[in-house]
This record gives structure tokens, sequence and C-alpha cells, in this order.
């Protein structure tokens, strides 16, 4: 879960390996590629090597806050592992309402735009694009479509959306408005995690989720240039 859910390697393997620890192992040893942890439990002299395949799941730090406090509970209550499978079962995603969240994503974008010296026209229209593109992007997803074809409509429909900027001349900070409008899809913790992983020695994993992000970029980019092809616009 911890790999699902966007924790850094370094956590997971610390993380493992303490739980491991507080419940009665000897030791954990942890192998981590971007797809799956190969885990071995060391119990005295016997061992057990099992290896789990990490699931694509939307990045969720509440999940590993939660199960870095199992971790502490489990090491201020050493062997109590009815404990810590029950805390397991009752994890839960802590999710904002969408009516929440969209605007809120909408509004942070318009206010990049502003920033960056979008009249208030182009404010409102990046408002209008950052909050549908938030709604395409929470439907497809709820509908389990693969992130790379979530992230490319999306940038797809933020684009079209922001568009309107250039209607009738509405706004005068158009092309701000459409760079604005697809901040939205900007992979920062995968950026951010692979540059940890590397730096920390797990360079597999820092490649592979680097590799991930870049291919969700790259997928960005082609929605927004097929958008703007489609309408004939030329460049930011």
């Amino acid at each position: 879960m911890l790999l699902e859910y966007g924790a850094e390697s370094r956590l997971i393997e610390q993380i493992a390996s303490r739980l491991g620890v507080a419940l009665g192992c000897t030791s954990i040893q942890i192998s981590l590629i971007p797809s799956a942890i190969v885990l071995t439990t060391l119990i005295g002299d016997a061992s057990v090597t099992t290896t789990r395949r990490a699931q694509e799941q939307p990045i969720n730090l509440s999940i590993v806050h939660q199960i870095v406090t199992i971790c502490i509970a489990a090491e201020q209550n050493p062997r109590n592992i009815m404990m810590v499978e029950k805390a397991l079962d009752t994890l839960h995603a802590n999710p904002y309402p969408s009516w929440v969240l969209i605007p809120i994503i909408g509004l942070s974008c318009a206010a990049f735009s502003h920033l960056q010296g979008a009249d208030w026209v182009g404010f409102g229209i990046t408002f209008l694009a950052a909050s549908g593109g938030m709604l395409v992007r929470k439907e497809l997803s709820h509908r389990n479509y693969s992130l790379l074809i979530v992230f490319a409509f999306t940038a797809f429909v933020c684009t079209l959306i922001a568009s309107l900027a250039f209607y009738d001349n509405l706004s005068h900070s158009g092309h701000i408005v459409l760079s604005s409008s697809v901040l939205l899809l900007v992979p920062g913790l995968p950026y951010i995690n692979s540059m940890l992983d590397a730096f920390k020695g797990y360079i597999s994993m820092g490649w592979g989720r680097w590799t991930q992000a870049t291919l969700l970029t790259l997928m960005s980019s082609l929605g927004i240039m097929l958008a703007m092809g489609l309408l004939g616009l030329k460049g930011w």
C-alpha cells in the first residue's frame, strides 16, 4: 500500500522493517521495483520470501500517514498482531468531496494565471477550464481508465475550454490562460519521489518513477497539441 499510494522508497523500507521487528521478526529484507515488492521475513533461522505486485492507485498521502501511525502503535504494543490487522482493515482514504476539490483546483490554476498577468476574463476562463478538466479527470479515474489516457483526455478538455479566451478577443491573455489551465496535470510528486529515490540509492525505483512521470507529461502534451491543432491555435 505504501508503494501504491506514493510513499518514497526509503520510507517503505523503514516501515516494513520496523513493523516486522515490532511483530516479532528477527529482521526484514526488502527489494523494491516500481511495480512490485519482494519481501523476506527472517524469524530465527527460518525465512519466508513473498512477492507482491503493486496495483495502480491515485497518490494518497493520507493512507501513507495512517500506515506510519499503525507502525508507531505497533512499536508501542509489540507483538500485537490482531491490533495491526484490525487497523490495516480499517484504513480509509479520506478523500475531499468533489464539490470542494473541483472548484479549489480551478481557483488555484486561475490564481496562477492572474499572477502571470492574466486579466479578469482570463482568470474566469482559466477557472472554468481547470474545474472542467478536474471533473473529467475524476470521472475517468472513477471508471478505471489508464492514468495515461486520463491525463491526455483531461489536457484535451482543459485546452478546449481555455481556447474560449481567443473567441472574439474575450481575453487579451489567451496564451497565459492556455498554459495555466493544465497545471493540475503536473506530476509533481512522482518527479520529487524519483529524485529522492535516486539520491538515496534506489536507482531502479528512481528511474521507474521518473519514466512514469515523464510519460504522464508526454500524454498531457499530446492532449494539448491535439486540441490546439483542431482549433488552429499557434503555440503558448
